[in-house]
Parts: C-alpha cells; sequence; structure tokens
C-alpha cells in the first residue's frame, strides 16, 4: 500500500479524525433544566467560589490541548498551523483510544515566544494538562519551561520528553540483550534540537555517563561559537573530553547511537567502527539516518526507528496517552523527572525477559497493557512525589 496516497483519500473521506460526543441527555425540558438554564447556575457559584471544582463539576479534568504552532510538523518543518492539523488530530484521537483523554488540536497562528504562552496561559483554565507538541527549537523550550512555572497543571512537550522516555525504555531492554551496563556505555546522539537534548539529560539521569551529542557541524563542545542557549547548557555536561570532529568521528567505539536528525547521515563504515554489539535507534522520519537492512549489514546488533515498517518503532505513542491519563487521574499539578523515570520503567516492563528478542525490545504501539503500566507507574509516583494536589486536599 502507499500510505501516503491513501491517507490523503482516506481524510478526504473522513473529513476529520475526532468530534465531541455529547455525555448527557438533552431531549426534554427537565433534561435541558438540569443540564442547561436554570440549573446550571448552581455548579457555576460553586466553581466561582472554589475554582479547584471545575474538575469536579465539569470535563476540565479529563481534557487536554495538543498545541502547536506547526513550526516543526513530523519532518516536514515549517509548514504553518493549519498545515499541521492533521498531526494534531492525529495525536488526539490517540489520546482517546490509549489513554481515555479527551484532546483537541489547538493550532496557534504565531511564531511569537510571548504570544503563544499569553495564549496558552489564557486557555488554560479550561484543561487539566497541556501537551505541546511540533514546536520548533530553541523556542520550545522557553516555552515549555515558562508555562511549567506558571501554571498549576501538567505541562509537557511531547517531542521532548516523550521521545526521551520511549528512547529510555528501548534502551533499558536493548542493553539487557547485550548485556552491557548503563554507566559503562559510550553514546552518541546526532540531533541537538528538542528531542536530541531531552534525550541527552534524560538518559544521564538514568546513569548514562559518556555522551556525546552532534549535529549538523559536527561534535558540540563546550565552548563552540555556534550553539544556541540550549546547547550550551548541554555542552556543560556532555563531550567530558571535548571531543572535536564529525559524527564519524564520535561514532568511532561507541556503543549506542540515537539519532533525531536527518535522512541517511550515517554509513556503514560508521557503523562498523562502533563497539562490539551496536545499538542505533535511528528515528529520523520519513527516512532515517541509515536504512535498518544497511545497519544490519554493517554489524548493527540492535536496530530501531521511528517508523511502523521495521521492528522496534521509537514511538511516543507509547508515553502520551498513559503519562496524561495518570497524571490526570490524580490531579498532579506538574509532570516531574520522576513521573517520567516511571514511565519509561513502565514500558519497559511490558516486554518480559521471555520475549526479549533484537527485533523486540518495545511493546507494539497498540498493546493497551503498555498504556495501562504508563498510567499506574505515573499516578503512583506522582503521589509519591508530592505533586498530587488530591493528597493536599
Amino acid at each position: 500500500m502507499n500510505y501516503r496516497k491513501e491517507s490523503l483519500k482516506k481524510h478526504g473521506e473522513w473529513k476529520g479524525k475526532i468530534e465531541t460526543k455529547v455525555r448527557v441527555p438533552v431531549g426534554c425540558k427537565e433534561d435541558l433544566s438540569l443540564a442547561y438554564t436554570p440549573g446550571v447556575a448552581e455548579p457555576c457559584m460553586a466553581i466561582h467560589e472554589d475554582v479547584e471544582k471545575s474538575f469536579e463539576l465539569t470535563r476540565r479534568w479529563n481534557t487536554v490541548p495538543v498545541i502547536t504552532d506547526g513550526t516543526a510538523v513530523l519532518g516536514l518543518g515549517d509548514i504553518g498551523p493549519e498545515a499541521g492539523m492533521p498531526v494534531m488530530e492525529g495525536k488526539c484521537a490517540l489520546f482517546k483510544e490509549f489513554g481515555d483523554v479527551d484532546a483537541f488540536p489547538i493550532c496557534i497562528k504565531s511564531k511569537d515566544t510571548e504570544d503563544i504562552i499569553k495564549t496558552i496561559k489564557l486557555i488554560s483554565g479550561s484543561f487539566g494538562g497541556i501537551n505541546l507538541e511540533d514546536i520548533s527549537a530553541p523556542r520550545c523550550f522557553e516555552i515549555e519551561t515558562r508555562l511549567k512555572e506558571e501554571l498549576d497543571i501538567p505541562v509537557f512537550h511531547d517531542d521532548q520528553h516523550g521521545t526521551a522516555i520511549v528512547s529510555a525504555a528501548a534502551l533499558l531492554n536493548a542493553l539487557k540483550l547485550a548485556n552491557k551496563k548503563i554507566d559503562e556505555i559510550k553514546l552518541v546522539i546526532n540531533g541537538a534540537g528538542a528531542a536530541g537534548i531531552a534525550i541527552g539529560k534524560f538518559l544521564m539521569a538514568f546513569g548514562v555517563k559518556d555522551v556525546t551529542m552532534c549535529d549538523l557541524k559536527g561534535i558540540i563542545c563546550e565552548g563552540n561559537d555556534w550553539l544556541n542557549p540550549a546547547q550550551k547548557e548541554i555542552a556543560k555536561v556532555t563531550n567530558k573530553s571535548h571531543k572535536k570532529g564529525t559524527l564519524a568521528d564520535a561514532m568511532k567505539g561507541a556503543d549506542v547511537l540515537i539519532g533525531v536528525s536527518g535522512p541517511h547521515c550515517i554509513t556503514k563504515e560508521m557503523v562498523a567502527s562502533m563497539a562490539d554489539k551496536p545499538i542505533l535507534f535511528t528515528c529520523a522520519n520519513p527516512v532515517p539516518e541509515i536504512e535498518p537492512e544497511d545497519a544490519k549489514e554493517a554489524g548493527a546488533f540492535i536496530v530501531g526507528t521511528g517508523s511502523s515498517e521495521h521492528p522496534n518503532q521509537i514511538n511516543n505513542v507509547l508515553v502520551f496517552p498513559g503519562l496524561f491519563r495518570g497524571a490526570l487521574d490524580v490531579r498532579a499539578n506538574t509532570v516531574n523527572k520522576e513521573m517520567m523515570m516511571a514511565a519509561a520503567r513502565g514500558i519497559a516492563s511490558c516486554v518480559s525477559d521471555s520475549e526479549l528478542a533484537c527485533d523486540y525490545i518495545l511493546p507494539k504501539a497498540w498493546d493497551k497493557r503498555a498504556h495501562e503500566a504508563v498510567a499506574k507507574a505515573v499516578a503512583k509516583e506522582a503521589i509519591r512525589t508530592g505533586v498530587s494536589k488530591l493528597n493536599k486536599k
């Protein structure tokens, strides 16, 4: 099947992938009097007196916007907010299917950081959490940081942390098969944008000590005059030996390569130069950094990609539905590092030791056990770390 052509055809038939549904009867005078006027005045005044009751008396408790400005949509780049709508609708459908979260696409027609922050803050009272999507770096870092500081509901940038969480889950299981310890591996990350930097920080929290970041100009080293603020920050804690050179130089002797960059930037020779049992997660979409069959021919032990057409899809879908389900269920006021680490372990745990194989290190995206495991782990950790509002009632 030509998925692109068929998808275009189907989108024309579907005319949208989500719709609203009425949850209460409104077919007679009594129904209307309860759901609407005059009865609705009572819950309105209850919320007026205590805004937290909006989580109990409306659907706010289960509602999340999927927000973009259309500047970094999939592998398509800056295509604009309207063109990003099919992706945002798709994410909303996945939220509902795998987490039973009511999600709505919000595409903001501005690239101005302050405009985006202000817009999200102004509409935040309608939602139980905020999912940021496909906003280009480095603006996405400031937008997320500011919103986490200024809102008391969970704010989650899926391109950063969703990618980091599923990558960590994949790595935990891959290292079991390779019989390598996480604190002893040499890790190279190609792509120093939102996803790459988030992956680097997150895997260091899991215990990786030797991390080298690369981008189009080569190995990132502290002191490079071409780094943006987010890259300057990550440069302080990575590449501790101050290596310089190209991606090819960085990959020599590396145990793991995670690519969140562009198509076909890795050669067979570069894979062959890696350490014994090399692990490659080449997640560029729609074309990976190296074709999986080429990586395998060059000696790769385990290969994961961002595509469902190959084994070991490194897919954010395993993360965000369950993560928000868990956070919403305990009315968390943030998504902290501990909750994200719990999510990664929850995903990894869904592939038993007896099931683990080089072509099966992650559960499938549609495996509802994984989403349930993430939700349970996230909710438990939110309570343990004291960010659940229910604990403070």
